[in-house]
């Protein structure tokens, strides 16, 4: 038996620590949280905040970790990398590893070794941004540089929407700093989804069609996933080169990712996201469902040192969806309703909150309900009900009031 440290206390967690348990281990997690969800789950809790590096380490230390993770949980990943190290622990380079999580220096690394890269600054106040600013083309995109789930990403369209995105932006980052890039108008979807590598080899590369809620009051915050991707194969195949050329710089080794890329309208493929965890959003447990590659087992494998299942590229079997379920106004949760038409094409619903529960408005992934998880015959099926999201929303509705 092994004892796996996990960073993060999210329902999104939960999984993991299943698999840990099928593979007869232990699991134990740790943030500032106690209430969070995975804690019920786990064999220990420690309270003790994710961003604590010294703290994490005597954790891991007192409780004899084989392992550290951070899974879906972004604030967690230098921690867990720099816990790794500290320790000798199987992990990737901190440094590398610093360099993904940190969007300024993402973008940084990308456009100093070649990558196709949207121009971006780094900033740490409203003036640095409007300074700055002036040597971009509008429109930008403001995001804080280490945070996840949509939180505080805005749009600006002309200078004086600015200050309002940067102040938004800065109360969602924990190191206090934000990037400015210019925006990269998509030819079809961009992607979403779960990618794995075995000694720094991609061993496992998957895409989605990534689809969003225009009416959400954070439009940038991802509402619906499709598989397989219908980005032309020429792209997937120069994205899946490049995501190898980028790993091989960063002397990654064996780890999960999630991996966000997209299309310009000019056909040229972008690398936006590489973090080295589990995506939220179920990603993995859909890709492994869809494709029988069990991304989850195998990362809590390499945390531990454990030999590795057979990881390698598999095709999707069927057509997958996945809706994120959400309300459009704060309130009280009533019910959830399905059309009837849908329920040849549900595989799993998932409903995180019970009658009488509050919801809010859908700024974030945090604040989703749950998730429907669909599985399609054919394409046409699949691009039916979730091509047009004001569609889906008309059949699937969170009732709140």
């Amino acid at each position: 038996m092994k004892r796996l440290l996990l960073l993060g206390g999210s329902r999104y967690l939960i999984p993991v620590i299943r698999a840990a348990h099928a593979l007869g281990h232990e699991a134990i997690t740790c943030d500032y949280l106690p209430d969070n969800p995975a804690h019920s789950y786990s064999d220990a809790y420690h309270d003790v905040s994710i961003l604590d590096r010294e703290g994490v380490v005597r954790v891991a230390q007192e409780v004899r970790a084989d392992g550290i993770m951070s899974f879906a949980t972004d604030p967690g990943v230098v921690t867990a990398a720099y816990a790794c190290e500290r320790l000798g622990l199987p992990t990737c380079p901190l440094a590398s590893v610093e360099v993904l999580q940190a969007k300024d220096r993402f973008r940084r690394f990308l456009q100093e070794n070649g990558f196709a890269a949207p121009r971006s600054a780094g900033c740490g106040s409203v003036e640095e941004a409007v300074r700055k600013s002036g040597g971009l083309r509008w429109p930008l995109i403001v995001k804080p540089v280490d945070s996840a789930g949509s939180k505080g990403v805005a749009r600006g369209d002309e200078p004086d929407q600015l200050a309002g995105a940067v102040q938004n932006a800065l109360r969602y980052s924990h190191c206090g700093r934000l990037i400015l890039e210019e925006f990269i108008e998509k030819l079809g979807d961009s992607s979403d989804s779960d990618c794995f590598s075995i000694d720094g080899r991609l061993a496992f590369v998957s895409f989605s069609d990534q689809r969003f809620d225009p009416a959400a009051q954070n439009p940038y915050t991802p509402a619906a996933f499709t598989w397989p991707s219908r980005m032309p194969a020429c792209h997937q195949q120069t994205l899946t080169e490049e995501l190898q050329r980028l790993l091989t710089l960063l002397g990654m080794g064996t780890s999960l990712y999630n991996v966000e890329t997209r299309v310009g309208i000019d056909g040229t493929p972008y690398i936006m996201e590489v973090a080295p965890r589990g995506g939220g959003n179920r990603l993995a447990e859909i890709v492994s469902a869809a494709t029988g590659v069990d991304l989850i087992q195998a990362a809590v494998k390499a945390a531990v040192g454990d030999p590795l299942p057979d990881v390698r590229q598999r095709p999707f079997q069927g057509y997958w969806g996945e809706y994120v379920l959400h309300a459009q106004t704060p309130g009280r949760f009533r019910a959830l309703r399905i059309a009837p038409e849908l329920e040849p094409f549900v595989h799993e619903v998932d409903l995180w909150v019970r009658e009488g529960d509050p919801v809010r408005a859908f700024t974030g992934a945090n604040e989703s309900v749950g998730t429907l998880v669909f599985r399609f015959d054919t394409r046409q099926q699949q691009e039916s009900y979730l091509g047009d999201t004001a569609r889906i929303q008309r059949l699937v509705r969170v009732v709140a009031e």
